[in-house]
């Protein structure tokens, strides 16, 4: 990388940041804005062209990782039917349905390179759309089949990219070869991420200490993509496996491990997401640049076709997929009893916005396959198109349909005043463990500030509700109360962490109360 290149990168960072800046004070989806932005801002940078590794390899495995360890590994579990049916049915009919429309658009160009185009814009990104959902309250359950689909569907383009460049090129695959890969690529991606991530686990537990354990954490991504790709096998399917496995063992980790590791992916995650949005934008130029010879108006013909037929697919695909197997399977209705509803379903369909792992995709296409100029152009019509159109109209489908997780909202609260009684009742008996029964005033004293801290944060609970019902070294009284107090928040975190695997209470309501205790448990380190 020359000095140039250095200082352009550099230069698209700051301007990123102080976009995003904005979009953030003002309330604006700072994805679409950071997009527009790269559009107005590409003929500054007419060279700056995308580096497909530098996604691939730099970008994409810490954005995976920080996004499946900050999921919930039971609420995918729950919802890997219809996680399936997007990451891996709908990626691969998007596939065959945008390559047979390109080859019929463009009978010239080899029919392999029209499905390669199929399987570079058949991944959605759903950065964009998942930020929109949880700021305007989307139902969990339609926020986790975005986020699952968007952690395991480009392991699935990304094969079937590899496999249509290769037909292109000559390479002459059969069927057979093509279902060998495929099946290689992701058996071998789930048994190497579930070894590696065994491995990792072992590793940080010994370690001990919060600084090192994050940047462990930092290098994991990296490492375990690259290990991954070596041996050909999906280098996404080994981050995401790593990360749910690393994000569901989280809990039990120490106070600092996790108060450390959530502000350094919230900085990392923000940081290279405005950096990719940013370059979206970036590319408009370059790509145009190699279309001159092109007629405008047959090139917009054709980038509004295939525009149409990515958006048109995914509702063609959604609709029976999610309820002709309920219609079908007397099983699939027991286990799912509640099937979505028309709503759910429109908002899903509409959550379609393609993002940078397209663009570097069609970017990696090699130089000698003819069209490739073409083929850039029309994933990057997608892209912006799906951003743009699809990204704006988001927040006013959403809202025209009244979509909401207040009801979400009220049960998260009651089961976690519930939970937070069963844990104080536990941390309380721990307190009568360890104080016994005779102690001197001063003991005593200290004991009761334990008591009314522990009671006090289950009251807290509670009025989230409405009800309106309502804390160690040398035994100085200051050391008696943080040895305590740290023993009681020992078996309050192991009850929440027990009612989360037990399922009586939602991911989502153990990060908040084990924020709420780390943060404790920090201070009392400190004093």
């Amino acid at each position: 990388m020359d000095q140039s290149t250095v200082v352009q990168t550099l230069a698209v960072s700051v301007l990123g940041i102080a976009v995003a800046a904005v979009a953030r004070r003002r309330g604006w989806p700072t994805p679409l804005l950071l997009v527009l932005a790269g559009l107005v801002l590409s003929p500054i940078f007419p060279e700056y062209e995308l580096d497909p590794d530098l996604v691939l390899l730099v970008f994409l495995p810490p954005l995976l990782y920080s996004a499946a360890v900050d999921s919930s590994y039971l609420r995918l579990k729950d919802f890997r039917r219809p996680i399936g049916l997007l990451s891996i049915g709908l990626v691969l009919f998007t596939t065959l349905v945008v390559g047979w429309i390109t080859h019929l658009l463009l009978p010239e160009l080899p029919s392999a390179a029209a499905f390669a185009l199929g399987a570079i814009v058949a991944p959605p990104d759903a950065v964009a759309a998942v930020a929109v959902a949880r700021r305007l309250g989307l139902p969990r359950k339609t926020v986790t089949i975005l986020v699952g689909e968007s952690l395991f569907n480009d392991a699935t383009a990304l094969t079937a990219y590899r496999v249509a460049v290769a037909a292109a090129l000559g390479g002459g695959i059969t069927w057979l070869e093509v279902t060998v890969d495929f099946a290689r690529s992701a058996v071998g991606g789930v048994l190497m991420g579930l070894g590696l991530a065994w491995i990792l686990a072992r590793v940080l537990i010994r370690l001990r200490d919060p600084l090192i354990e994050n940047t462990v954490m930092l290098l994991a991504p990296f490492a375990v993509y690259l290990a991954a790709e070596s041996v050909h096998v999906s280098g996404v399917i080994v981050v995401v496996i790593v990360g749910l496995y690393i994000g569901h063992r989280l809990p039990r980790a120490g106070f600092g491990t996790r108060l450390l590791s959530e502000a350094v992916w919230r900085v990392l995650g923000f940081f290279l997401e405005t950096i990719v949005f940013a370059l979206i934008g970036l590319q408009f130029w370059p790509i145009m640049r190699g279309l001159e010879w092109a007629d405008p108006w047959k090139l917009a013909g054709m980038a509004l076709v295939v525009f149409a037929a990515v958006v048109v697919t995914r509702v063609v695909w959604l609709v029976p997929g999610i309820y002709l197997p309920r219609i079908l399977s007397a099983k699939i209705r027991e286990s799912e009893p509640h099937a979505p509803t028309w709503k759910q379903v429109a908002v899903v369909s509409w959550a379609g916005m393609r993002g940078v792992v397209s663009l570097a995709a069609a970017f990696a296409i090699p130089q000698t396959l003819r069209g490739r100029d073409l083929l850039l152009f029309l994933t990057f019509s997608v892209v912006i198109g799906t951003l743009l159109v699809q990204g704006l109209t988001f927040p006013a489908l959403i809202r025209r349909l009244k979509v909401s997780n207040e009801r979400e909202i009220y049960t998260d609260n009651l089961a976690e005043a519930a939970a937070q009684q069963a844990a104080t009742s536990a941390s309380l008996a721990r307190l009568d463990e360890l104080v016994g029964e005779g102690v001197d005033e001063v003991y005593r004293e200290v004991v009761d500030q334990l008591r009314a801290r522990a009671e006090r944060r289950t009251l807290t609970a509670w009025e989230r509700l409405g009800s309106g019902t309502g804390p160690q070294g040398e035994e100085t009284p200051s050391t008696v109360y943080r040895r305590l107090r740290r023993e009681m928040l020992v078996v309050e975190r192991e009850v929440f962490v027990r009612l989360r695997d037990e399922r009586r209470i939602d991911d989502e309501v153990l990060r908040r109360v084990l924020h709420e205790i780390d943060f404790e448990e920090a201070i009392l380190e400190r004093d």
